[in-house]
């Protein structure tokens, strides 16, 4: 690995200080990272109509778990190790009196649920936006139970995943009964839909661990004054001012830093709307008291900035972070192609997965929010780059192809999030304004077609088409 130089990390600090006001601002959904709860982000009634003749013969997917519950309690731990301190000593604010048994209540529900298991919200997320899927294209299920038509179910085996897919599947079967005996066991597939963790992950594990570039960014981002001063600014709407100072100069390193303890407020506040079905009344934990606006932004954006460059688009001279996902975007291909092959017996194929693999396929497919890498003198901040942890993975999100028939040309049309999204840039829709895109197209597009195939699978569906 090449050594990161002191000037480089001057360079970077210099470069973010003149930044740092942008972060302000922000849409206070994107605080919450890629914990933002699932929100469908288009209408099923303004759906583009398929071109005339075209039907709907085929689905795929892959969609990440839904809501959860935090991984461990770790964040509850360290703070309320500080806040009975503080209590024991009478250094709390009044505001914070309150906080203890507040978050103490929320880490009882999270135990309830298991820890990384999906909350109530998570199953209804999951089971609404299957829902909402057989509500799209009715004509396709039709058609799969008619023909008897198989709908496969796939995860990475990771419980929360496992169970995501179960859920799919039994709203799918309550809303058509009929298709029930056509609906798989969830298999597991980790090397399709945990490959950060898998074989073809091994180079990007040793960048996460070993890169020294990336080390070095991600510290100088984090550990700047501005993450210092909302650290003690969180710290201050829970502990007195003295407190705070105790914090601040080490005396409980033991328990953690400044930092260490804001993160830790900031993470519960993160995670809280996903638990909002097992909260008092099902009204919400409403963290947001103890954490300003401007502050959730800030702690926010560093989460944004992680996943950035150990997930997402990255530094613009590598694709590590992105590369492994070819493995799911192949699948997605080659399901589509074996359909137009007559060689599928599938109607459905539906895949379940994380965040880690969710980003970097948005980054490999060039999709919104996913374009734009960093370079070394244009460092990933709000002001500057568009990716939004929150936009681009929230829990549930979710990619679709949907794909139409006429004749022996084959159309698909992509769905983001449950919102038209057009291909990346290059490729070319049917019509202006369309969402929909010839599978040869999109082939091309994406390099997939050898140029000696291309000519003739381009005159077949010119001719096909409307």
């Amino acid at each position: 690995m090449k050594r990161v130089t002191p000037a480089l990390t001057l360079g970077l600090c210099a470069l973010l200080a003149s930044s740092v006001p942008a972060q302000a601002g922000e849409r206070t959904t994107d605080s919450y990272g890629t914990k933002a709860v699932y929100e469908a982000r288009q209408d099923t009634r303004t759906y583009q109509r398929a071109p005339r003749g075209f039907v709907p013969v085929f689905t795929e997917n892959v969609s990440r778990h839904g809501a959860r519950s935090a991984t461990d309690s770790e964040d509850g731990d360290l703070i309320l190790a500080l806040w009975d301190k503080a209590e024991s000593e009478g250094e709390l604010t009044r505001k914070g009196r309150g906080f203890g048994p507040r978050v103490r209540a929320l880490l009882d529900a999270m135990a309830t649920v298991g820890y990384g298991n999906l909350s109530g919200r998570g199953k209804r997320e999951i089971q609404e936006t299957a829902v909402r899927a057989e509500q799209r294209l009715p004509g396709l299920f039709d058609r799969i139970a008619a023909d008897s038509e198989r709908i496969d179910v796939v995860s990475s085996g990771q419980g929360r995943a496992v169970d995501s897919g179960n859920l799919y599947g039994a709203a799918l079967a309550a809303a058509d009964p009929d298709l029930a005996p056509l609906i798989g066991p969830t298999r597991t597939d980790k090397d399709l839909l945990y490959f950060h963790k898998a074989a073809g992950g091994a180079a990007y594990r040793d960048y996460i661990a070993n890169d020294q570039r990336l080390a070095t960014t991600l510290k100088t981002i984090t550990d700047q004054p501005a993450t210092h001063r909302a650290a003690r600014s969180v710290l201050r709407e829970i502990f007195t001012d003295d407190f705070v100072r105790r914090v601040t100069d080490g005396e409980f390193s033991s328990i953690g830093s400044d930092v260490d303890a804001a993160e830790a407020v900031y993470n519960l506040y993160a995670i809280a709307p996903a638990m909002s079905d097992e909260s008092p009344g099902g009204r919400g934990w409403d963290m947001r008291g103890y954490i300003s606006r401007h502050d959730a932004a800030w702690f926010g954006y560093l989460g944004d900035t992680e996943d950035f460059y150990e997930k997402g688009p990255g530094f613009a001279d590598s694709d590590i972070t992105y590369k492994m996902a070819d493995v799911l975007l192949d699948d997605f291909f080659r399901q589509a192609e074996a359909k137009r092959a007559g060689t599928s017996t599938l109607g459905a194929e539906l895949r379940f997965t994380h965040a880690e693999e969710i980003i970097p396929l948005a980054a490999l497919m060039g999709l919104p929010g996913s374009t734009e890498p960093a370079t070394p003198d244009q460092p990933y901040t709000y002001a500057d780059n568009p990716w939004r942890g929150a936009s681009v993975a929230p829990l549930g999100a979710n990619i679709q192809w949907d794909v139409f028939r006429k004749g022996d040309a084959y159309l698909v049309r992509m769905l983001y999030n449950e919102k038209e999204t057009s291909f990346k840039a290059g490729c070319r829709p049917v019509s202006k304004g369309s969402t929909f895109y010839d599978l040869n197209e999109l082939e091309r597009c994406f390099g997939r077609v050898k140029p000696g195939l291309l000519t003739e699978r381009v005159s077949t569906a010119a001719k096909a088409r409307p």
